[in-house]
């Protein structure tokens, strides 16, 4: 097939939001071809503790390449225990300035319970206005959500769970099959 022939791949709506001394990632389990669900299981929300320190992190986009900075984060963290910002800054650095990096197709969701952090291959690091990050094909919709809940809801978890089912019942790339990681500051 050619690249115009492809449908590509989407189907993930992770969110991260800070409340409480508490920051909860949320995804939903959605993959999708075009039109077709191909798995509706999906666990898109990790947990890491490399050097000890206990990190959670959502990606969007190609599972493997998402593994792959998964995996280089780790390896970054490890390098600089406890420092979540560096580790972040170095892994964006190196995706945007590796030749082999540079072709990875995802986003990351990542917080230590304290700093909460949306990484791009851009080279981006960025640390969301309001608490709240939303990334994927129903972002948008858990982002508007969110922030319409945040005044309004003292529990993060709620707040999340609440605005992925609104994503859901909006996003045809989105279900609600979730997995939800909890992290306190």
């Amino acid at each position: 097939m050619s690249d115009q022939e492809f449908p590509g791949w989407h189907g993930t709506t992770i969110i991260g939001v800070r409340k409480g001394g508490r920051v909860v990632v949320a995804g939903d389990g959605q993959v999708s071809l075009g039109q077709t669900v191909i798995k509706g299981t999906a666990r898109k929300v990790r947990r890491l503790a490399p050097g000890g320190h206990e990190v959670v992190c959502g990606f969007a986009g190609s599972t493997a390449d998402a593994f792959t900075l998964l995996e280089r984060l780790e390896g970054k963290l490890e390098k600089s225990p406890g420092q979540l910002q560096r580790a972040c800054v170095d892994l964006a650095k190196d995706w945007r300035t590796d030749k082999y990096l540079q072709k990875l197709e995802a986003m990351l969701i990542v917080t230590d319970g304290k700093e909460l952090y949306v990484i791009t291959g851009a080279g981006d690091v960025l640390e969301p206005e309001h608490d709240i990050a939303a990334i994927g094909s129903g972002g948008n919709f858990a982002l508007a959500a969110a922030r319409g809940l945040y005044d309004y809801e003292e529990d993060a978890e709620k707040i999340a769970r609440r605005a992925m089912a609104i994503a859901s019942d909006i996003c045809v790339y989105t279900n609600g099959k979730l997995t939800v990681e909890t992290i306190s500051a």
